[in-house]
């Protein structure tokens, strides 16, 4: 697997390149072509938050995880372990999703512990009507409700958008065409 490693507001030593790339070849065991896969890592730092986001991109499907910590060599720890447990989790998901894909970036004929699967279900099936409303209404209507996200036919770009509320308190929009 290939790794790409940018610090933001941070400079990247070689102990924390090494660090990511040692802890990153734990996932190699899952992917079939390891040559074709990047993993993109950002490191920010804000205040006395370190926090590190994982993005490995495949052909099908993309993992992502995110952690911060005041020690970064333990975000590093607990965001590799969360790449792997998505990956376990979803093995089954993945599995009957993709079974008769000839090209698959992924191997799915490992182990997995019976108490890590979930069942999954959808408790809840709710059909709105989207009126036609700016940006702006979008966000004073989001929370209004108390939600953190609100989906609403956007007449500023003619298409469905999807508003959302970021971590960091800011919105953030997705369109679809």
């Amino acid at each position: 697997m290939k790794i790409s490693i940018r610090g933001d507001k941070l400079v990247v030593t070689k102990a924390i390149k090494e660090t990511i790339e040692s802890k990153l070849e734990r996932l190699d065991k899952y992917f079939e072509k390891n040559a074709d896969i990047t993993a993109h890592v950002v490191i920010k730092v804000k205040n006395l938050d370190q926090t590190i986001e994982v993005t490995i991109p495949t052909n099908r499907f993309t993992l992502r995880a995110e952690e911060t910590n005041e020690d970064l060599y333990s975000a590093i720890d607990k965001v590799i372990d969360k790449l792997e447990r998505q990956i376990r989790k979803n093995k089954t998901r993945l599995n009957n999703k993709y079974k008769n894909v000839d090209k698959m970036d992924i191997v799915l004929d490992f182990d997995v512990e019976t108490n890590e699967e979930e069942n999954i279900k959808i408790v809840k099936r709710k059909n709105i009507e989207m009126k036609p409303m700016d940006e702006e209404e979008a966000v004073l209507q989001s929370s209004l409700l108390g939600h953190d996200f609100f989906v609403f036919k956007n007449i500023d770009e003619e298409c469905v958008s999807v508003l959302y509320l970021r971590k960091d308190g800011s919105y953030g929009i997705i369109n679809v065409k």
